[in-house]
């Protein structure tokens, strides 16, 4: 089912080169800076409990293209928590598998199936049920307990993302576990940063509860959200997460922040959450220059990820709320956008923002430019929709010319699905080996500069770009 050679050059001569880089970096730990797992997972160490719950539940790329395809979130049970009937769900999938035929999760999934389960025969109707009762069977063993997993995958690090409301008691019962593995939280502020979060206005007021400051005043909400900055870093968090819908930044001056802060507090208050006002923009657009602030005098990794154009399906979120698959990418700009923030802070070498982007656009006019440029700057690799071969293709064609690969800080798997995670870097190490591999014959470099270049590519980068 895997060919040995997939996603490599089909010229022999460069083939060999691939094979030859990838050979180097294939067996390198797996460092996972940015992620959507689950700390609990590692805490509880318990078995996962069925073959749904493990690989289609957790899968946006599966059930949105299982959705696109006619095939309803009731049938697939996405909100049942647990599964009532996971075999019925798993058929359904098999039935549709020819659907993400050419998709990297096609990839994932069939390294997944093979390598951790053994099965090598194409999933499909007629074989649901073997594939179904294999696994099933297989996650009943100790060696597929989360904590065996991860040690299996030989992950070095790997990061959550949590809100800031969270007390992170799994990550304090994983430490306190004596288990050697490393899983760190991610300070991701959104829920007390962005007015249209659901329940703003009663974060803000938890977030006052957890901290003990007035968050109700703009001195005593930034103090607060410095106090949580505190707290996740205790714990091992070397970075920050920002999903904003646009990239916008603004310097105001204290008083009009404050004003503004008023203002938006107000306006939830009266009116309820979801409005998307011009005052919630500009308050979201302080905030990203506030927690760059923060950034630079506690030392955390500042990640933007904007241009999401959230919850695009209205019927369905009215129905089963956040991450149902219907988030769609928008057009975003950043060479205006950042300007604020880059005109206080573009300089300082002591401050690392990543920046990402689901606008393909905007690659070599803007972001590459802005990253071979300003000290701050790093670009986060492909993402989302454009983490596939191809993406990352295009990525680097596009950046390399003007940003280095140095200016950009290697892969994320950036994944709910556990499993899926050496399959999506194995996917990202045999492209940047094919990429590297073309750059040898053309003889833009040479192999040896190659071979470090991967390396780099794979563990180096991302262990400094997000001090790990």
């Amino acid at each position: 089912m895997l060919h040995e050679d997939r996603l490599f050059p089909a010229d022999e001569k460069t083939r060999a080169i691939a094979r030859r880089l990838y050979a180097e970096i294939k067996d390198l730990p797996i460092v996972s800076p940015h992620g959507h797992t689950q700390a609990g997972w590692f805490a509880r160490n318990e078995p996962f409990p069925d073959p749904v719950t493990l690989l289609v539940q957790p899968d946006h790329y599966i059930f949105r293209m299982l959705y696109s395809q006619g095939i309803s979130l009731e049938e697939l049970e996405i909100n049942n928590k647990p599964v009532k009937d996971p075999r019925k769900v798993w058929r359904i999938f098999a039935d549709n598998y020819h659907l993400f035929r050419g998709t990297p999760s096609r990839l994932w999934l069939d390294y997944v199936f093979e390598n951790l389960f053994g099965l090598k025969e194409r999933l499909s109707a007629k074989t649901a049920d073997h594939y179904y009762e294999t696994i099933e069977a297989t996650l009943r063993t100790k060696e597929f307990l989360p904590r065996a997993l991860f040690e299996r995958f030989n992950i070095e690090v790997l990061a959550t993302t949590d809100s800031p409301l969270d007390l992170l008691e799994d990550h304090k019962a994983i430490q306190q576990s004596g288990w050697k593995g490393r899983i760190v939280p991610t300070f991701r502020p959104d829920p007390v940063v962005d007015p249209a979060f659901p329940g703003f206005r009663k974060n803000i007021q938890a977030l006052g509860n957890l901290t003990g400051e007035d968050t109700a005043t703009w001195r005593g909400y930034l103090r607060a959200l410095q106090s949580r900055r505190e707290f996740f870093k205790s714990l091992g968090a070397t970075a920050t997460d920002h999903g904003h819908p646009t990239a916008r930044t603004l310097d105001l001056s204290e008083q009009d922040a404050e004003a503004n802060f008023v203002a938006v507090i107000s306006d939830v208050e009266e009116a309820g959450e979801n409005l998307n006002t011009a005052a919630h923009e500009v308050f979201r657009a302080q905030m990203l220059t506030e927690m760059a602030r923060m950034s630079l005098e506690d030392g955390l990794v500042m990640q933007i990820h904007p241009g999401s154009v959230r919850n695009h399906n209205a019927q369905l979120y009215a129905r089963y709320g956040r991450d149902m698959g219907a988030d769609i990418p928008g057009p975003t700009d950043y060479v205006h956008a950042l300007k604020p923030l880059l005109d206080r802070f573009g300089n300082e070498a002591g401050l690392t923002l990543i920046l990402f982007t689901l606008d393909e656009a905007t690659f070599g006019r803007e972001l590459a430019p802005l990253a071979g440029h300003y000290p701050c700057l790093r670009l986060g690799p492909p993402w989302w929709f454009f983490d596939s071969p191809e993406g990352m293709l295009r990525f680097r064609e596009l950046v390399t010319e003007t940003a280095g690969f140095y200016n950009t800080v290697g892969f994320n798997d950036d994944t709910r699905a556990f499993l899926s995670i050496p399959a999506r870097h194995d996917v990202a190490r045999r492209t940047d080996a094919a990429s590297l591999a073309r750059m040898v014959a053309d003889h833009r470099l040479d192999e040896d500069e190659a071979m470090e270049l991967a390396q780099d590519l794979t563990v180096g980068l991302v262990r400094k770009a997000y001090k790990l």
